[in-house]
């Protein structure tokens, strides 16, 4: 028998997230490759209802062996798809070299006629309709091609439009973007969406911001992206900062060493695990987003931080639950 799905409160409002479900081949020091679930938003999906979130997934997924191993990891997880008709396009691939030293992953993705992407925005702002309790919506990732601005901006904008918060991890892979320029004035259009953002020092720089550091960068970023108003910055082994229009909010990293497996997935455990902390806290609902205090900051970076340091000690994105990200930030 499958395992039972965990337990999800409906004590807070549910989020939704539209974005890239795949299989990761991830590089073994044999030289082998390992097929792991994952897709940046999918692994977030995952995350927020292993933290005992409501958690709903809008792309559709594929009827191959791969898409039925991806829908029945959401069922296991708790995870609602709200496109659950299988597509007879193929589930898309990307390729890891995990890297060295705790360092990036490298990717190499394969996503033509893919099934996560066989959507319309019309589908999609009809699924978010449909749910109720919905407060905010998640996206970013391989979702910001500029080739899918189609499907994605005009279902950001009927979210703003139907009062839901927007929350963006831009994630970028300029690497396998054939045009740079267009890809980088996706992602700013996306954030000139966003309530919430997530950003890394090395997106700030691939975005082209002007700024010597990381947080002159995300100062820069602010000016360009008005509906912004919280951004989180992670820094790698140096930690996160949580930043408002203000300037500096809270900062944090892991205080032990950690023993790497890879890297695969650790942003978006880290994501999602700010969103759960932040919905836990009542900073976002249907009144819209609450701008946390120093101490409620630095909360939401704790809980962030500890699932990322929980994912990064397993191979590929392997989400923690809100017992064991506790437990483990609480120890810290």
């Amino acid at each position: 028998m499958p395992p039972e799905a965990p337990a999800v409160s409906d004590l807070f409002p549910a989020v939704a997230f539209a974005g890239e479900a795949l299989i990761d081949l991830i590089r073994r020091e044999d030289g082998a490759y390992a097929p792991c679930l994952g897709g940046s938003v999918y692994n977030q999906a995952r995350t927020l209802a292993r933290q005992g979130l409501r958690s709903h997934y809008l792309n559709p997924l594929s009827a191959d062996a791969f898409g039925r191993a991806l829908a029945g990891q959401l069922a296991a997880d708790g995870v609602q798809a709200a496109d659950p008709q299988p597509r007879l396009a193929p589930t898309a691939l990307a390729v890891v070299d995990p890297g060295t030293g705790g360092g990036p992953p490298r990717y190499a993705f394969y996503r033509e006629g893919v099934a996560d992407r066989d959507t319309r925005a019309e589908a999609l702002i009809a699924a978010c309709a449909r749910l109720p309790g919905l407060a905010l919506v998640a996206c970013g990732g391989l979702a910001l091609d500029p080739r899918d601005a189609r499907l994605y901006l005009p279902w950001l904008d009927a979210q703003r439009a139907a009062g839901r918060q927007v929350a963006l991890d831009v994630n970028m892979r300029p690497q396998v973007m054939p045009d740079l320029p267009a890809y980088r004035a996706q992602a700013l259009a996306a954030l000139a969406r966003a309530d919430l953002a997530k950003v890394s020092d090395e997106d700030l720089q691939h975005l082209g911001l002007p700024g010597d550091t990381p947080q002159a960068q995300a100062a820069a970023l602010f000016a360009q992206a008005p509906a912004l108003r919280l951004l989180a910055l992670t820094l790698g082994p140096e930690g996160a900062c949580l930043l408002d229009r203000g300037g500096l909010i809270a900062r944090w990293r892991e205080p032990r060493a950690l023993q790497v497996a890879d890297t695969v997935g650790a942003g978006d455990c880290f994501f999602a695990g700010l969103i759960a902390q932040a919905l836990r806290l009542g900073l976002i609902g249907p009144a819209g987003l609450r701008l946390p205090q120093a101490e409620e900051g630095l909360a939401l970076l704790r809980h962030a931080v500890a699932a990322a340091s929980l994912c990064v000690q397993q191979r590929g994105c392997v989400p923690p639950d809100w017992d064991a990200t506790c437990a483990w930030r609480d120890g810290a």
